[in-house]
């Protein structure tokens, strides 16, 4: 051992020790310590403690203690409660209903009096929430609770107290709580062997793992809704904070101000807030002797998504890092392996941004829960030395965006809703329901009105930006321009973090204009839209066949469901038009006389059907859901996850198969397999190469298997014989260049074939000329009247990071392909951030494969990019009802 390690296995609860006797903590109720509870001290090497474990200990506590109290705010995907732990004085605890009130009245009301203001003010009490670990392998956080919680219930320290009168504490102990169950169980489950600290074999969560984080504009997951509510529906706290960890050889941690870009639509108050709060961590964490804290460094806040969404609705909200252990298990670090990234540090040298940086050495979870709790009690500290401004500045920002609102354009968002204005209803009546889980005011027009030259009509709905939430408003409907800033002056850009586009109307395909001139006499004569909201006027009982228009999501959920509760479905074989509705070619026919399923459908679907009294009139052919293999990897497979999602919201059934069972898997069971995106190396090999994400990725042998040559030659086998393969972005490198299939002649001899299929991926050719998407909404032409396009409008836009980009070639023999959707010449940027995207122009997006009997489906982008892209949605439903060659 070269260094003396920083602290020793059990440091935490020795420097929790050491902190009691500096501060005076004196235990006076009788409280379990968090040692004699668990059978070890939170932070010591190679112990973890579950979900439940966490939970019963917190729930301990509440009966213990005054100064605590636990209230469920929902379940996990997976069906576990979850909790808000809340910590203050007894008197506060008492008095939390009204002091929810209070923090309602200061977050949405703008017309407080300045009296009525300074009255809330003073009776009102910081809310501090803090969500932990919601990336279930960063395990410090939530491991750190118990201690964080023992320490407030038990405390006498005078100081202490006083933050307590002045501020309640919001913990959520666990914001993934089975992910977590997950990384503990496969913790244990190597612990002790040559493998443990191995990486989890799935994602670390019912469907999307490390996306969690990327969810809070769209609120898809339970979970994700759970939290976000308390901002925008139930508890309206002030200060928020998120924490993580990162890397293992960087910084040991990362505090606020985020490094550049950050998003223009916030105030400037509240980024000098998220900088008085960091600064005061960095400032009481360097004091405590903890190294390596960092500000401006590596993460900006210019997209929204992850928690800290909550900042464009008013809530002083950030986030921190902690460098990471192998779960429980210490590493150590040599000084010559510590690097930094150049986002606000070029290098790992003292400077501005790391005063006192970390040598190395043994790094234990241990460490990481003691950076945790000197933070914790920092903001804590912070948010009662600024009780009195934090509370004024809620209300005040919320009056400055309703002022803004009323005198800065744009002033509303309208959207259609008369019959043929929008492309797909289903996805309108879900959009004004997100913004309302969001906080967000609908109203619809009670006549039509003239604005700008263009006629609005009666039940138009409006989205006034003269809301307390306006900030976010603007930037999840308008069209993202991604604010560029460069290291230099004309030198490189500052890349963005994560993606730089999220316009909800534009990936939703929603018609939706942009009003930048006020009028009055409309806002006063708009009448406020009920939540739920829903266009299905009549129910529906099963009394007539009802036609469900192709051009809508929401249609093939519906027949996917009614499929499954034994309703009779059909499609129509040629557009019709019915009491003065046109619907396309594709078009789903329901009818049958299932109760149960008839009344699941009227549960679930938002828009009116076209009723059909008589069928018999109507060309149409029967609808089969087809036989499906999902291939999911090992390797915290997210987009896989977020196709699990997409099928099980759409009732579409599926089984999963993992890339090294498929040659031992009849695949002849199977009518379409689905290769969402990952790499080639992954699904051959079971190798990532160079690893990805935060961290090298390390497996279990039995994990570390893709389906080699033989599972491929089996894929191309399904293929010949009638099978369809769809695929996107990373999965489709798997089909390019050589291939082959073994074909059987008699009963010993095989014979192999060789072949290309006709396409190959170009986009690093493109790269080198200097094409760079990071995520952006580019725009695809698409081919008409072919069945993977019905639906689909002559354009829509697809969320890509510019590869795989294809070119096609002129097939030999049993082999043909056909462009389905290609980049236009012009405007091929809707939204977010490009360079060079010209080079895009006229090159195929989506591609059509023949081989013998079968076809292939190849996208260069994810149809269904973390359930946020709507609008190609269709692309990926016709694919997989392809019908057979004829």
């Amino acid at each position: 051992m070269k260094h003396k390690s920083l602290i020793t296995a059990v440091s935490a609860w020795v420097f929790f020790l050491m902190l009691t006797v500096q501060t005076g903590i004196a235990q006076t109720v009788s409280v379990q310590k968090p040692s004699d509870y668990f059978g070890f001290v939170p932070g010591a090497d190679r112990m973890l403690m579950d979900y439940e474990q966490l939970i019963g200990y917190l729930q301990k506590l509440d009966a213990a203690s005054p100064r605590l109290k636990m209230v469920e705010i929902g379940k996990s995907p997976m069906g576990k409660p979850m909790y808000i732990a809340f910590f203050s004085s007894e008197t506060n605890i008492n008095n939390l209903d009204r002091l929810k009130e209070i923090n309602r009245e200061l977050a949405l009301n703008p017309d407080l009096s300045k009296e009525k203001q300074q009255k809330l003010v003073r009776e009102g009490k910081v809310f501090f929430i803090a969500t932990l670990s919601m990336h279930s392998s960063e395990v410090g956080p939530s491991q750190a609770a118990p201690l964080i919680a023992y320490e407030l219930v038990t405390t006498q320290n005078p100081e202490v107290l006083g933050w307590m009168d002045n501020v309640v504490y919001m913990m959520v102990p666990c914001h993934n709580p089975d992910g977590m169950d997950f990384i503990v169980e496969n913790y244990r489950k190597y612990k002790g062997t040559k493998y443990e600290g191995a990486s989890l074999p799935r994602v670390y969560h019912k469907y999307v793992g490390h996306d969690n984080n990327r969810d809070f504009v769209i609120l898809s997951q339970e979970d994700t809704k759970n939290i976000q509510h308390i901002f925008t529906q139930t508890w309206f706290p002030q200060v928020m904070v998120e924490k993580h960890q990162m890397g293992s050889t960087g910084p040991r941690y990362f505090v606020p101000p985020n490094s550049d870009p950050i998003a223009e639509n916030i105030d400037a108050a509240m980024w000098t807030w998220t900088g008085i709060f960091g600064q005061n961590m960095i400032n009481d964490m360097t004091q405590a002797g903890l190294a390596g804290v960092s500000q401006h460094y590596a993460f900006d806040n210019y997209w929204p998504g992850s928690t800290e969404t909550c900042i464009w609705q008013n809530v002083i909200a950030f986030l921190t890092e902690c460098a990471s252990a192998h779960y429980a298990t210490p590493i150590y670090v040599e000084p010559s392996e510590l690097a930094v990234r150049g986002k606000g540090l070029s290098e790992y040298k003292k400077s501005i941004n790391m005063p006192l940086p970390w040598k190395g050495g043994w790094w234990r979870l241990g460490d990481i829960v003691q950076y945790e709790i000197t933070s914790t009690r920092s903001i804590l500290k912070t948010a009662s030395l600024y009780h009195d401004k934090i509370l004024k500045f809620r209300n005040d920002l919320c009056r400055k965006n309703v002022n803004l609102g009323k005198t800065t354009p744009p002033y509303y968002y309208i959207m259609p809703v008369m019959p043929g204005q929008q492309h797909d209803e289903s996805e309108l009546v879900n959009l004004v329901n997100l913004l309302g889980e969001q906080g967000v005011s609908v109203y619809k027009m009670n006549k039509d009105y003239v604005l700008d030259g263009q006629v609005y009509h009666a039940g138009d709905l409006v989205v006034p930006l003269a809301q307390p939430f306006r900030a976010f408003i603007k930037e999840v409907m308008e069209k993202q321009h991604f604010p560029v800033r460069h290291y230099t002056p004309g030198g490189k850009i500052i890349k963005p973090y994560d993606i730089t586009t999220w316009s909800l109307p534009l990936e939703r395909q929603i018609t939706c204009m942009e009003i930048d001139k006020r009028d009055k006499t409309l806002e006063a004569d708009l009448s406020p839209v009920k939540q739920p909201f829903t266009l299905l006027v009549q129910p529906l009982k099963g009394t007539t066949a009802e036609i469900f228009p192709v051009s809508y999501n929401e249609s093939f959920k519906a027949a996917f469901l009614a499929a499954g509760q034994g309703l009779t479905v059909e499609r129509l074989k040629k557009k019709v038009t019915l009491e003065g509705h046109t619907l396309a070619a594709g078009s789903f026919v329901i009818s049958g006389d299932n109760e149960k399923g008839w009344d699941l459908l009227d549960r679930e679907i938002k828009f009116q059907p076209i009723a059909v009294p008589d069928k018999s009139s109507l060309s149409v052919e029967p609808f089969h859901a087809p036989r499906i293999a999902l291939i999911e990897t090992y390797y915290s497979d997210m987009d896989a996850g977020w196709t699990r999602y997409i099928f099980d919201t759409y009732h579409i059934h599926y089984t999963v198969i993992h890339p090294d069972k498929i040659p031992s898997t009849d695949l002849n069971n199977y009518d379409v397999i689905v290769f969402p995106s990952s790499s080639k190396e992954v699904l051959l090999n079971g190798s990532s190469g160079s690893g990805s994400g935060y961290y090298m990725a390390s497996y279990a042998p039995e994990y570390s298997k893709g389906m080699g040559k033989d599972g491929l030659k089996k894929l191309m086998s399904f293929v010949d014989k009638g099978g369809v393969i769809v695929s996107w972005e990373g999965s489709t490198g798997l089909f390019e260049g050589n291939l082959s299939i073994n074909h059987k002649k008699g009963k010993k001899d095989v014979v192999t074939e060789k072949f290309r299929l006709p396409f190959r991926n170009i986009s690093k050719n493109l790269q080198e000329k200097g094409l760079y998407v990071p995520g952006s909404l580019i725009r695809v032409s698409l081919l008409k009247d072919s069945p993977l396009t019905y639906g689909l409008p002559h354009s829509i836009g697809v969320f890509s990071r510019g590869w795989p980009v294809f070119a096609t070639s002129v097939p030999y023999f049993d082999m043909d392909r056909r462009v389905i959707g290609w980049y236009p010449e012009e405007n091929i940027l809707m939204s977010g951030y490009a360079e060079h995207p010209e080079l895009l122009a006229n090159q195929p997006a989506v591609v059509w494969l023949k081989k013998g009997k079968g076809q292939l489906v190849l996208m260069g982008f994810c149809p269904q990019f973390r359930a946020s892209t709507q609008a190609s949605y269709k692309l990926l439903f016709n694919a997989l009802l392809l019908p057979p060659l004829k």
